[in-house]
Protein backbone atom coordinates (compact mmCIF):
# COMPACT_ATOMS: atom_id res chain seq x y z
CA UNK A 1 0.00 0.00 0.00
CA UNK A 2 1.39 3.38 -0.98
CA UNK A 3 0.59 6.65 0.72
CA UNK A 4 1.19 9.75 -1.40
CA UNK A 5 2.60 12.66 0.56
CA UNK A 6 3.11 16.36 -0.04
CA UNK A 7 5.69 18.78 1.36
CA UNK A 8 3.63 19.42 4.46
CA UNK A 9 3.33 15.73 5.33
CA UNK A 10 7.03 15.23 4.51
CA UNK A 11 7.96 17.93 7.05
CA UNK A 12 5.41 16.52 9.50
CA UNK A 13 7.06 13.07 9.29
CA UNK A 14 10.35 14.66 10.40
CA UNK A 15 8.57 16.46 13.24
CA UNK A 16 6.82 13.26 14.36
CA UNK A 17 10.16 11.42 14.36
CA UNK A 18 11.77 14.17 16.49
CA UNK A 19 14.06 15.10 13.58
CA UNK A 20 12.58 18.44 12.51
CA UNK A 21 15.84 20.25 13.36
CA UNK A 22 17.95 17.85 11.29
CA UNK A 23 17.47 20.04 8.20
CA UNK A 24 16.47 23.64 7.60
CA UNK A 25 12.99 24.46 6.33
CA UNK A 26 14.41 25.06 2.82
CA UNK A 27 16.50 21.92 3.15
CA UNK A 28 13.43 19.77 3.82
CA UNK A 29 11.63 21.33 0.86
CA UNK A 30 14.62 20.69 -1.40
CA UNK A 31 14.97 17.10 -0.16
CA UNK A 32 11.30 16.53 -0.92
CA UNK A 33 11.80 17.94 -4.43
CA UNK A 34 14.91 15.79 -4.88
CA UNK A 35 13.04 12.60 -3.96
CA UNK A 36 10.10 13.50 -6.19
CA UNK A 37 12.44 14.14 -9.14
CA UNK A 38 14.21 10.85 -8.41
CA UNK A 39 10.90 8.98 -8.50
CA UNK A 40 9.84 10.73 -11.71
CA UNK A 41 13.14 10.08 -13.49
CA UNK A 42 13.50 6.43 -12.44
CA UNK A 43 9.85 5.40 -12.31
CA UNK A 44 10.65 3.82 -8.96
CA UNK A 45 8.69 4.79 -5.86
CA UNK A 46 10.62 5.19 -2.63
CA UNK A 47 9.49 4.66 0.92
CA UNK A 48 9.70 7.60 3.31
CA UNK A 49 12.14 6.61 6.03
CA UNK A 50 13.04 9.69 8.07
CA UNK A 51 15.82 7.99 10.03
CA UNK A 52 17.46 6.64 6.86
CA UNK A 53 17.32 10.10 5.26
CA UNK A 54 18.92 11.62 8.36
CA UNK A 55 21.71 9.02 8.15
CA UNK A 56 22.21 9.37 4.40
CA UNK A 57 22.04 13.16 4.00
CA UNK A 58 23.79 15.99 5.85
CA UNK A 59 23.14 19.72 5.59
CA UNK A 60 25.95 22.29 5.87
CA UNK A 61 25.55 26.04 6.33
CA UNK A 62 28.40 26.73 3.93
CA UNK A 63 31.58 25.31 2.45
CA UNK A 64 33.55 26.38 5.52
CA UNK A 65 31.40 24.18 7.77
CA UNK A 66 31.80 21.31 5.29
CA UNK A 67 35.58 21.76 5.41
CA UNK A 68 35.50 21.17 9.18
CA UNK A 69 34.78 17.52 8.32
CA UNK A 70 36.27 17.06 4.84
CA UNK A 71 39.53 18.10 3.20
CA UNK A 72 39.58 21.58 1.68
CA UNK A 73 42.33 20.48 -0.70
CA UNK A 74 40.36 17.48 -1.96
CA UNK A 75 37.00 19.31 -2.15
CA UNK A 76 37.83 22.99 -2.72
CA UNK A 77 34.41 23.96 -4.09
CA UNK A 78 30.85 22.75 -4.64
CA UNK A 79 31.54 21.82 -8.26
CA UNK A 80 34.31 19.43 -7.22
CA UNK A 81 32.11 17.99 -4.48
CA UNK A 82 29.43 17.25 -7.09
CA UNK A 83 31.88 14.87 -8.76
CA UNK A 84 31.85 12.71 -5.61
CA UNK A 85 28.31 12.82 -4.27
CA UNK A 86 24.82 14.20 -4.69
CA UNK A 87 24.65 17.88 -3.74
CA UNK A 88 21.35 19.67 -3.15
CA UNK A 89 21.83 23.42 -3.00
CA UNK A 90 19.52 25.63 -0.94
CA UNK A 91 18.63 29.23 -1.77
CA UNK A 92 20.58 30.69 1.15
CA UNK A 93 23.98 29.21 0.24
CA UNK A 94 23.64 26.19 2.48
CA UNK A 95 23.63 22.75 0.90
CA UNK A 96 22.84 19.11 1.56
CA UNK A 97 25.07 16.24 0.52
CA UNK A 98 24.49 12.54 0.36
CA UNK A 99 26.96 11.26 2.95
CA UNK A 100 29.93 9.42 1.52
Amino acid sequence: MINTINKYSFRQAFKDAGRLNQFSYDGLDNLFDYFEEYEDSTGQQIELDVIAICCDFVEYEDLEEFHNEYSKEEYPDIETLMDYTQVIENNDGSFIIQAF
